[in-house]
């Protein structure tokens, strides 16, 4: 499906496609009264103005004139998103690599590496802006910097040791379980998990020089094997080791997580009601056209 076919999806909330680890998880960093009001108001200002000034020294700020084909990519996927779109920068990195921000809502970003881009195709780069604008309609930021607090306020009590273990091991649990969130918003703005599923494969071992030739069959049968070799009692405790201290699920997981969701009911049921509720705003405000 190209841009001009993908569907808009008019009132879509975060709860419409929060995968239900991250929200398991989630719920329970809520349940710890006050602390991200706490966090959003000590620290938003601060912190927004620090990463506006370093983006502002450091970075391209992709817009209408700089960059235009960029910024048409982060329009279209906020638009497909329903969500107020970002500031996009662009780094020189050599690493793979995106990122947002985004405390108390006034200014939000994405940080793209120049490396990444040149791994990908357009419609990719969309997948990836996508995954970080669906940290920004999950209000992800937020959590993720209450639970950095937390686990420092944790290392420097008496228990600090056992508790800040205990901590880290949860939170980098939430962490990971909210990628699976992102990598859900990625796929209904590219409305194709090959798509999807191809960013996570350049992302495990591509180059510029390789990624043309990489066989998408094959690494999704790659994931397939992964994930019924994980499935016995063995298999999920070297699971569980193997991604303990990693920030996100290994790639093979997550494109098979993407691949999954893409062929079930909840995902083909979203995109028809979200749309439908497109055409009736369309016909009423005289005619817009789904992309």
């Amino acid at each position: 499906m190209n841009a001009l076919e993908k569907l808009t999806l008019v009132g879509l909330k975060a709860h419409h496609f929060r995968h239900p680890l991250d929200l398991q998880a989630t719920q329970t960093l809520q349940q710890i009264p006050g602390l991200d009001l706490i966090i959003r108001g000590l620290l938003g200002s601060f912190a927004e103005q620090f990463f506006q000034l370093e983006n502002l020294a450091s970075g391209i700020l992709v817009s209408d004139r700089q960059l235009p084909d960029l910024h048409q990519l982060l329009l279209e996927a906020s638009h497909v998103l329903d969500l107020e779109p970002p500031q996009l920068y662009i780094r020189q990195n050599p690493a793979p690599n995106a990122y947002t921000f985004a405390m108390r809502g006034k200014m939000p970003f994405i940080v793209l590496h120049t490396s990444l881009i040149d791994l990908l195709t357009p419609e990719e780069i969309q997948a990836v802006i996508a995954h970080e604008l669906g940290h920004l309609k999950c209000e992800h930021s937020v959590y993720m910097t209450l639970a950095n607090l937390l686990l420092l306020a944790a290392s420097t009590t008496i228990v600090g040791t056992v508790l800040a273990q205990t901590l880290q091991e949860r939170l980098m649990e939430w962490v990971r379980c909210a990628e699976f969130t992102c990598d859900r918003a990625a796929l209904l703005v590219a409305q194709d998990s090959n798509v999807v599923a191809s960013v996570l494969m350049k992302l495990t071992g591509g180059s510029p020089q390789i990624a043309s030739r990489l066989n998408l069959d094959a690494f999704l049968q790659q994931a397939r094997d992964y994930n019924d070799l994980s499935m016995s009692e063995m298999g999920q405790l070297l699971r569980q080791a193997q991604t303990a201290q990693l920030s996100h699920p290994v790639p093979v997981l997550r494109a098979r997580e993407v691949e999954r969701w893409a062929s079930s009911q909840d995902y083909q049921s979203l995109l028809e009601s979200r749309s439908i509720l497109y055409n009736n705003k369309a016909e009423s405000a005289g005619g817009w056209r789904n992309w």
